[in-house]
């Protein structure tokens, strides 16, 4: 029984990146050994392990035969006389296709040290294009390693493209889609995901609903969360709040991701806009934005409208603030202690609403 550290940590060490979660691929070893050793039994479609004091996965050897349509039609054969490099070949990149030893010696059979020194992503083997989450996983590895100059073999673009051609991913979940569009957002180069899905035909199978284009792509390279690159990509291929419902619900976005976009889609304009609009336009922003109860989505909004316009921005995000502020003041309790109810007392608050929004709009002495 042999224990090796492999795929990602492996790839990151090397780079010098921070290394998170680690995996373990154990060679020579069966289920009954591993239960033996005190190891707790996770997986169902193949032997996986959790370490009793580490909380790590440990996976048998295995290998793998495309048996049906989509990410999950594998049939899986772990037993202890499936070799390392065995193992290593059903992996997709070659910078993931490696393996350290417990004495710090890595081995790697598909070369994958080589890809790491010249910057470039590359399939390990021709089964690449059986699994059609490649697709979305290499986007997103090119999105992680773009600033560091990592580039996309031609051969694996074309594995890709092939992929893409077929129905394979017809066959993924909008749940794993999303899951990895997500992540994607929130690598350093986000664009970089969408321009490789485009380059291998599959932006439009994938979000049909988005129309990605590159001058949409360029407000994705800032420093911004996830769920704020997301409203904008949204805000920017969208052709009306429909489109953000419907791509939401296929998607199955959190709620956090859908209703930023949707508050974005409705509230960009006017907060850009925000000294020249009415009394009126102004109380109806925030009521539709419901900042009243909710002043904290104003954070992500205005990071949201400082990369659209930075310059335009600033005057809603000086002025917002104390607003609501002033609007928090008005009590209902105290208006109805002074005689006003039922429709009267709905046009009373309002009525102060306004004139806040109002004074606010001309101060004293302007």
């Amino acid at each position: 029984m042999q224990v090796y550290l492999v795929g990602g940590a492996v790839r990151d060490k090397l780079l010098g990146y921070p290394v998170y979660d680690r995996d373990w691929v154990v060679v020579g070893a069966s289920p009954e050994i591993m239960l033996q050793q005190g190891f707790r039994p996770v997986g169902q479609d193949f032997p996986v392990f959790i370490h009793k004091d580490s909380g790590e996965e440990y996976a048998l050897a295995r290998t793998e035969r495309k048996s049906g349509k989509g990410y999950t039609g594998f049939q899986y054969h772990a037993s202890p006389d499936v070799t390392l490099e065995e193992d290593l070949l059903r992996r997709d990149l070659t910078i993931n296709a490696m393996a350290e030893s417990a004495d710090g010696q890595i081995i790697d059979p598909y070369n994958g040290q080589q890809d790491l020194q010249q910057r470039i992503l590359r399939h390990v083997s021709p089964a690449f294009a059986e699994d059609p989450l490649r697709v979305l996983r290499v986007a997103r590895f090119a999105a992680r390693y773009a600033h560091l100059g990592f580039t996309l073999a031609p051969e694996t673009l074309a594995l890709m493209q092939q992929l893409a051609s077929s129905d394979e991913l017809e066959f993924l979940t909008p749940e794993r889609v999303w899951q990895e569009m997500q992540r994607a957002l929130g690598e350093q180069s986000p664009q970089t995901f969408f321009r490789i899905l485009e380059d291998s035909h599959a932006n439009g199978k994938l979000f049909p609903e988005l129309p990605i284009r590159p001058a949409e792509l360029l407000l994705l390279n800032t420093s911004a969360s996830a769920e704020v690159r997301c409203a904008l990509l949204l805000l920017k291929t969208a052709t009306d709040a429909s489109v953000i419902k419907t791509f939401s619900e296929r998607q199955r976005l959190p709620n956090l991701f859908r209703d930023l976009a949707l508050q974005l889609f409705r509230g960009a304009d006017d907060l850009l806009n925000f000294p020249h609009l009415t009394s009126d336009a102004r109380l109806q922003l925030i009521l539709d934005l419901d900042l009243l109860r909710r002043p904290e989505r104003l954070h992500n909004l205005f990071t949201a409208c400082r990369i659209l316009n930075d310059q335009q921005a600033l005057a809603a995000e000086v002025q917002l603030p104390d607003l609501l502020t002033q609007l928090g003041s008005i009590t209902p309790r105290e208006i109805m202690a002074e005689g006003f109810k039922g429709k009267a007392l709905g046009e009373e608050i309002r009525r102060r609403q306004l004139t806040i929004c109002e004074q606010a709009s001309h101060p004293q002495g302007q």
